[in-house]
């Protein structure tokens, strides 16, 4: 038997997804040792204002998350 939150679950199960609520004292190996960066970000223009806090008057090109292609290359999505 399973049990995750109280709930039991099934032993027939492969998988669970699970969320980190409360970080321990200690870093697991490959979850939370390592910072990964956003891979997409927002693509219209209030939510760039909402993730950045930034004003109405603040240019929102300036602040949109690109991803590498290549070595040189960089995408940025359009923004609506």
């Amino acid at each position: 038997r399973k049990s995750v939150r109280g709930c039991v679950v099934g032993p027939d199960l492969a998988t669970l997804s699970l969320v980190m609520i409360k970080k321990g004292a200690e870093e697991l190996p490959g979850l939370t040792d390592d910072n990964k960066p956003r891979r997409l970000g927002p693509k219209r223009a209030s939510n760039i204002r909402k993730l950045f806090a930034l004003e109405k008057k603040d240019d929102v090109r300036n602040f949109v998350v690109r991803r590498e292609l290549n070595d040189k290359k960089k995408k940025a999505p359009k923004i609506q």
